[in-house]
């Protein structure tokens, strides 16, 4: 497989699952009261709409970069791939889940919470598989130096450190779950992962 392929089919896969989050957005309509109070319940719709499609669209833009310097596709990178987008296209499903439950409370509300972080988890979890992949020899023109792999491992590992502390308090409080899994997009928005295929590791 060339890295053309890849690319392509892991853009189609990213663009149509950024496209459904919206579908949940659309709220009952006339005859189900004043359109300011239908927006209002329709609060947990919009705060996960777009904590979902900022960290699917960062996921991508780092992907991209990622892939970019990759210097050969083989069987082991695709199937790692696969399982990306495997947590990637739960993420729409897991959205509309978390927007009907969350202002409920209680059980329902924690296991809908539990499954949308678990959801980023995976997704954070095979990225940091992809970016450990390219570390072995041949994999990219200019391998990361050793010095800069743990640094850059950290940086890589660290959306996986906080969905998972958002799993664990998602049992205690849902709200204050989805801020921790709300504030890893913000995170990498300041915090560009590093090129891998530099030298020095640097900024993107």
């Amino acid at each position: 497989m060339n890295r053309r392929r890849l690319e392509e089919f892991c853009d189609a896969v990213f663009a149509v699952t950024i496209t459904l989050l919206a579908l949940n957005l659309a709220v009952a309509g006339p005859g189900h009261g004043p359109l300011m109070h239908q927006v209002a319940d329709h609060w947990p719709s919009f705060v996960t709409y777009l904590i979902s499609f900022a960290t699917i669209g960062l996921i991508w833009v780092n992907h991209h970069a990622l892939i970019l310097n990759v210097a050969v596709v083989d069987r082991t990178l695709a199937l790692l791939n696969l399982v990306l987008l495997l947590f990637v296209v739960l993420i729409p499903v897991d959205t509309a889940t978390v927007a009907k439950y969350l202002a409920l409370g209680g059980q329902d509300a924690r296991v809908a919470v539990i499954l949308y972080a678990a959801a980023f988890l995976g997704m954070g979890l095979s990225f940091a598989g992809i970016f450990e992949w390219t570390l072995r020899s041949g994999r990219l023109p200019q391998p990361l130096p050793e010095r800069a792999r743990w640094m850059a491992r950290l940086r890589f590992g660290a959306a996986s450190i906080l969905y998972l502390a958002a799993v664990a308090v998602a049992f205690v409080s849902p709200p204050v779950a989805l801020a921790i899994i709300g504030a890893v997009p913000v995170y990498y928005i300041f915090e560009h992962l590093p090129t891998v295929g530099s030298p020095a590791g640097g900024r993107q």
